[in-house]
């Protein structure tokens, strides 16, 4: 939502360093993203619905929100009665087979992963281009 990201693109500004890269690596670190990119969902929109019915936690810790900020060193996982879902193990097996980012490391046997760091500019799709965006948004 426009409302969300203008919040997003405020505190990406306030924060020290690019304001690009800033942005880039705050939305890179929804827990929505982030369940999305450890192969918990088929798409980011199934990745979204897995968070929002319990299906998530972090740190142990049940969280249905998918804007929740992952900070670095936290444990991701999928709960107990989820852990049989079919669309879960099926989004694994095709996460496996497209890589998983380096700034992740996961465990595809238990369900469960590490936040290990921010994803740097490098480690992100270069065909983003955060400085468009920037520049809509600094005016």
């Amino acid at each position: 939502m426009e409302k969300q990201f203008r919040s997003y693109y405020a505190e990406a500004d306030r924060k020290k360093g690019i304001t690009g890269e800033n942005l880039l690596q705050m939305l890179e670190s929804r827990l929505d993203n982030v369940a999305y990119k450890m192969g918990l969902g088929g798409s980011r929109t199934e990745a979204r619905q897995i968070v929002r019915h319990n299906s998530i936690l972090v740190n142990g810790k049940r969280v249905n929100i998918p804007s929740y900020q992952v900070q670095p060193g936290d444990s991701i996982s999928v709960a107990d009665q989820s852990k049989d879902q079919l669309r879960i193990k099926s989004a694994l097996e095709a996460a496996d087979e497209r890589g998983l980012p380096e700034w992740l490391e996961v465990d595809v046997k238990k369900l469960t992963g590490i936040f290990k760091n921010r994803p740097e500019r490098d480690d992100l799709p270069s065909t983003i281009n955060e400085s468009l965006v920037v520049e809509l948004y600094s005016k």
